[in-house]
């Protein structure tokens, strides 16, 4: 809408370097470069408000249906409305005729008290709105991948404690076919459980269990030791590295890709809030300024880089969306195609 109602007349004020259709057309051309850069501006928050009760609220995919949707587009245009047609009844500056018919330029009311108004519902307080549910959104991304890290940390302790223990066993296949057995002692081997009372009088329970591992092509040495038969194996190099447990890896998959993920949407807000902010705020500091200031110079080229620069912004935002995010990708095949040329994929949001 911008580059529609907007644009073509600003280019015939840019070319002709004053403002020659009238008073009515002036009234007709701030009206609705006010209310199309009011819209896109607050579309902004509300793709913002959208994005934070998202990541914020696990239940809100389900609630988020057209009625609402509409309902926070309703919302955009009537501000954008109420402050686009303001100076039409009324509300604008005394010297508005003399300005356009005498001084040959078209401006938006530079009335004080208007300009203030303009500024803040269209520049200053989306921008507010716009940096804090980001920053939300940011803290929320970072919270759930130092989550994720917390739960790779206690599995890793976990993971430690085994090969501490897979240690123990790398220790004794480290010398070529040691036996992994020790005779035990011959009191207790092969015998059933046994009372042994220690000095204190106190009997303590004894109950032993002969573990006998024996590899293919291994054969066990047995020997007799007080009349206590012990029975060891020579373990192949092949059953060694068998018992020997696997290095788990470093990172999972699930992990990895949440992390690329939480950084690619941290990285478009970034994009994002950067354009909204080089692009419109030159323009809204010198509208500001220009009613606060009326005795100071403000260079009309100056002036028109900056308004231009903010319709690049109404540019820019559909580029910026379609290049970063899939969803919106979509939404504008859809829109310019239509649903007939949109091969269902499962799994995808529609």
């Amino acid at each position: 809408m911008v580059a529609c109602l907007v644009m073509p007349l600003g280019a015939v004020y840019e070319i002709s370097k004053e403002w020659i259709l009238g008073p009515e057309l002036c009234d007709m051309w701030t009206s609705s470069d006010v209310l199309c850069c009011t819209a896109s501006i607050l579309h902004l928050v509300a793709i913002a408000l959208d994005r934070y009760w998202a990541v914020t609220q696990v239940d809100y995919i389900h609630s988020r249906n057209g009625t609402r949707i509409g309902l926070m587009i309703l919302m955009v245009w009537l501000t954008a409305v109420v402050v686009s047609i303001a100076p039409l009844f009324g509300w604008r500056d005394p010297d508005f005729l003399v300005r356009v018919n005498e001084h040959k330029k078209c401006l938006v009311s530079q009335d004080l008290a208007y300009q203030v108004f303009a500024t803040m519902a269209t520049f200053y307080v989306p921008l507010t709105a716009i940096l804090i549910l980001y920053w939300k959104i940011f803290q929320a991304a970072r919270k759930r991948i130092h989550k994720s890290k917390f739960g790779g940390k206690k599995e890793g302790g976990q993971q430690r404690g085994t090969n501490r223990k897979g240690k123990g066993l790398r220790a004794a296949a480290a010398g070529g076919d040691a036996a992994l057995c020790t005779p035990p002692p011959p009191a207790t081997v092969g015998g059933p459980a046994r009372e042994a009372i220690r000095p204190n009088g106190v009997a303590e329970h004894q109950q032993t269990t002969a573990f006998t591992t024996v590899a293919s092509g291994a054969s066990p040495d047995k020997s007799s030791n007080n009349g206590a038969l012990s029975v060891c194996s020579h373990v192949s190099e092949v059953s060694r590295q068998e018992m020997l447990p696997k290095e788990p890896p470093k990172k999972s998959k699930k992990e990895t890709l949440e992390a690329k993920r939480e950084k690619k949407a941290a990285k478009t807000l970034a994009i994002i809030t950067g354009a909204f902010v080089i692009c419109w705020l030159p323009f809204f500091v010198t509208a500001l300024l220009m009613p606060v200031c009326p005795g100071c110079y403000f260079s009309d080229v100056m002036f028109s880089i900056f308004l231009w620069l903010g319709y690049f912004n109404s540019t820019l935002n559909p580029i910026i969306y379609t290049i970063f995010s899939p969803e919106f990708r979509e939404a504008f095949k859809r829109i310019l195609f239509g649903r007939k040329n949109q091969r269902y994929r499962p799994g995808k949001t529609r």
